[in-house]
């Protein structure tokens, strides 16, 4: 019995073990599938970036492609920058290294001294960054950190592209070409994983929000005769409308609950139209069918690209009371969210639990027929035809003409009277706006919007552009009235020799796309014959043609390989974005030329020297060192190049560093053979280091080294061949006392020969001229670098005559007598004498 009582007992225990087991792992699996659920993204793509390193004043892009359907994008960013807000504070603006970003288009943080005055840094993460709106028209920069971990969320940015820029040091001498590249240097890597929704009807971070697609079917609709209620709230007044129009019924929300809509704009449209109809409660508490919901408001919220909040939004109204219109919308995806508010006011908190607000939703997209626009479509819009440029060297380089048999032209400027529109309403003549529209291909977000319109008496236009979109007096990303009020406080924006009788401006780093340009006749239009403007729009590389001749146009491919991008390449004395800015005047340069190769005139201090010592060896080195770093800086400076850049760089640094070296090995007093092949060697040594990378601050070092080894073979060779009496004898001394005495006399005479050999007031200031070249190295910079490395020159060469002088004639420390002196034997004659 009490066997089967214990067996019983355990039979129970395992059935509710097993009971237990089962509910745990029923929980597990529905909390798996909760979690599994709230994640409905994959990832689409992810981009690893290699380690990359930035010299002072050098940049990188990368290029990430969001799709429409994307959740989040991961970005981490890893560096050796080590930087806190200390010492932040003590270095200039334009020397920091940064991460910039941009919608669309490459960030250009330092185009002019206003987009550089007034740019507001801060630290980079998920919780500054916030939504990022305007992207396309403004920088986000920010300062490069160690490791910067960000995810940027379909509620943060648009779909589209996206341009990450790394900048180590900005300015106008980013794009300066420098004789030598002083500061600090940093590499990075980088990781860019961009995660999308299982399915297009999914939408926030982790793709759990149901988004209703909308669609519509094209449709001619007669304003006239009624037919367009929605185009009626538009005031609109032309009989024909290419439209679209469709609803969605019985929508049901309780308060607070919010549905969001998706659609698309594909063409250029005129307004977006969204109202809300039959507003009534559909809720188990109103038995006799009541309608409790005259306070209810519906409200309405739009944004562009991404999810619209009620913090975060482009467009807001309440549509129970009225009708949300949204003017020249841009084209791609609006996302819509539709919230009943004032519920619980009504109906009372308790009354308010189980009902709910159904609507029905009205929405219209307005567009014109094809070649009209503007208000009522009154006005004509021409698309332009891309005509690429004949030159290969130069990608995606054009311009642009009209696609009308109203012009023609061979050339990049069409005539603009033809073109324009023509307006009047009950004999009051309205100004006239005309828009033309163009395309940027993919891959050319690197190119610059030129816009030129000149005119044989005053212009008497107005200007407007704006991407994705048609533009208006109050809608635009760009605009240009007169030379005082235009768009130049934007730093994609800047104004070139305009006058009253010429505009002339760019648009910088333009996004690839669909751009519109209006252009607004202030004139009447009776004088419209009498002026007599041309108008150009071109696609070019870089702005200005980089200045010539102050610069040229060099092309680049980002980190992606998707991009090319053009940046302008300025000579000595120019920097700048376009190369017109002039960091060095005339006179500035003059000066610099003249300390740069007169500098080098101290090399005929050491050279003389030599030369009178009779090292002929070392006068050849320190006088083709002298010649060749005069020609080469005068060729650096832009003044004259007797060879190749290349070539005179390579001589300069080689010979330099055979000259220090040379000094070394003229310390050590060996015969000529040996001094031939340790000056051989060392001339490979030093041809390489020339060769591969000769401007690199480690090369001071190692030819330090170098010289300094060849000094100690060369006493080595000395001591093998000249204090042999400091080996031992043959014949081993038992006596201890007196191989003590041998080594104390070898070493007293060692000492005194070593103190003899140099005259060590010449040596003491060879160092003194040797620290002062030291502390000029170390302080050049690329303000400073002319009048730093001049003082270079001189205490380099001069250390180098001070150590030639500093070498006595040997004397030996036993006899006191020069090795150099002469004995004369005397020889007896054996002859006997008469």
């Amino acid at each position: 019995m009490a066997v089967y009582s214990i067996l019983r007992g355990f039979s129970s225990m395992s059935i509710v073990l097993l009971l237990l087991w089962f509910v745990l792992l029923m929980g597990y699996s529905d909390s798996s599938s909760a979690d599994m659920g709230l994640y409905n993204s994959v990832v689409t793509s992810s981009f690893n970036y290699p380690e990359t390193t930035l010299k002072p004043y050098e940049w990188r892009y990368i290029r990430v492609d969001v799709p429409p359907w994307f959740s989040s994008v991961s970005v981490t960013l890893e560096s050796d920058v080590d930087l806190d807000a200390e010492s932040t504070m003590k270095i200039s603006k334009s020397s920091l290294p940064l991460v910039c970003l941009r919608d669309g288009s490459l960030p250009l943080p330092d185009f002019s001294n206003n987009s550089l005055k007034n740019l507001v840094l801060g630290s980079l993460s998920n919780g500054s960054i916030g939504a990022i709106q305007g992207a396309q028209d403004a920088e986000h920069c920010y300062l490069l950190q160690k490791k910067i971990a960000l995810k940027l969320t379909n509620e943060q940015i648009t779909p589209g592209v996206w341009y990450f820029g790394l900048f180590n040091g900005i300015g106008a001498m980013r794009t300066q070409s420098k004789m030598i590249s002083r500061g600090n240097a940093f590499s990075f890597s980088a990781n860019v994983t961009v995660e999308g929704c299982t399915a297009s009807n999914l939408w926030g971070q982790y793709c759990n929000q149901t988004v209703e697609s909308l669609s519509c079917a094209q449709s001619f609709i007669n304003t006239s005769s009624g037919g367009g209620s929605l185009a009626n709230l538009y005031n609109q007044t032309v009989e024909h409308l290419v439209s679209c129009r469709s609803s969605v019924e019985d929508s049901c929300r309780g308060h607070g609950e919010p549905r969001v809509y998706s659609l698309e704009v594909v063409g250029l449209a005129e307004a977006l139209i969204i109202v809300a109809t039959d507003v009534k409660v559909n809720g188990t508490q109103s038995s006799n069918n009541k309608d409790y919901a005259g306070g209810v408001a519906l409200m309405c919220y739009a944004r562009y690209g991404a999810m619209p909040l009620e913090t975060i939004h482009d467009y807001s109204a309440d549509i129970r009371n009225g009708s949300l219109i949204i003017r020249l919308p841009r084209a791609g995806n609006w996302y819509i969210t539709v919230t009943p508010v004032n519920v619980t006011k009504e109906m009372g908190k308790n009354e308010a639990g189980g009902l709910q607000i159904c609507y029905s939703l009205l929405w219209q997209v307005v567009e014109c027929p094809v070649g009209k626009a503007g208000f009522d479509c009154a006005w004509e819009r021409y698309t332009l035809q891309t005509v690429l440029r004949k030159n290969p060297s130069v990608p995606f380089e054009s311009y642009y003409l009209p696609l009308s048999g109203k012009v023609s032209s061979d050339s990049a400027n069409f005539p603009l009277e033809p073109l324009l529109s023509n307006f009047s309403v009950e004999g009051k003549s309205e100004v006239p706006w005309t828009y033309f529209v163009l395309d940027v291909p993919r891959g050319a977000a690197g190119g610059n919007m030129h816009i030129r319109l000149t005119s044989d008496r005053i212009v008497s236009y107005e200007v407007y552009a704006r991407f994705d979109g048609l533009p208006s007096h109050d809608i635009w990303d760009y605009f240009y009235i007169n030379k005082t009020n235009n768009s130049d406080g934007s730093m994609f924006f800047t104004l070139y020799n305009s006058s009253r009788e010429m505009v002339d401006f760019y648009i910088l780093f333009v996004s690839e796309g669909t751009w519109s340009f209006a252009v607004k006749h202030l004139d009447s239009v009776g004088n419209a014959s009498d002026d007599h403007a041309m108008m150009s729009i071109s696609l070019e590389r870089c702005p200005k043609r980089c200045s010539p001749p102050h610069g040229s146009c060099q092309n680049f491919v980002d980190e992606s390989g998707l991009t090319v991008y053009s940046y302008c390449s300025c000579d000595r004395t120019h920097g700048g974005a376009d190369c017109s800015i002039e960091i060095v005047s005339p006179r500035g340069h003059f000066w610099q030329s003249v300390s740069l190769v007169a500098s080098n005139a101290a090399a005929i201090l050491p050279a003389y020297w030599a030369l009178r010592q009779k090292a002929f060896a070392e006068w050849v080195i320190f006088t083709s060192s002298g010649v060749s770093s005069a020609l080469y800086h005068a060729c650096d400076v832009g003044t004259w190049c007797a060879l190749t850049f290349r070539v005179l760089q390579f001589m300069d640094f080689w010979l330099s560093f055979m000259a220090v070296v040379s000094t070394f090995v003229y310390l050590a007093t060996i015969d000529e053979a040996s001094k031939r092949t340790l000056l051989a060697v060392v001339a490979i040594l030093t041809a390489l280091m020339a060769i591969s990378g000769a401007t690199r601050s480690a090369n001071i070092v190692l030819v330090i080294v170098i010289g300094a080894t060849g000094l100690l073979i060369g006493w080595l060779i000395e001591i093998s061949t000249k204090y042999r009496p400091f080996s031992f004898p043959p014949v081993f001394c038992l006596n201890v006392l007196q191989r003590r005495q041998t080594f104390r006399d070898s070493l007293l005479n060692a000492i005194k020969s070593f103190l003899k050999r140099f005259r060590w007031g010449f040596m003491l200031a060879g160092f003194v001229a040797l620290t002062m070249a030291a502390v000029s190295w170390h302080l050049e910079t690329s303000e400073s670098y002319w009048i730093w490395h001049s003082l270079w020159h001189v205490s380099i060469y001069t250390s180098s005559f001070l150590f030639l002088c500093s070498k006595a004639t040997h004397v030996n420390a036993e006899d006191q007598r020069p090795e150099a002196a002469s004995y004369e034997l005397t020889r007896q004659d054996s002859i006997p004498r008469v």
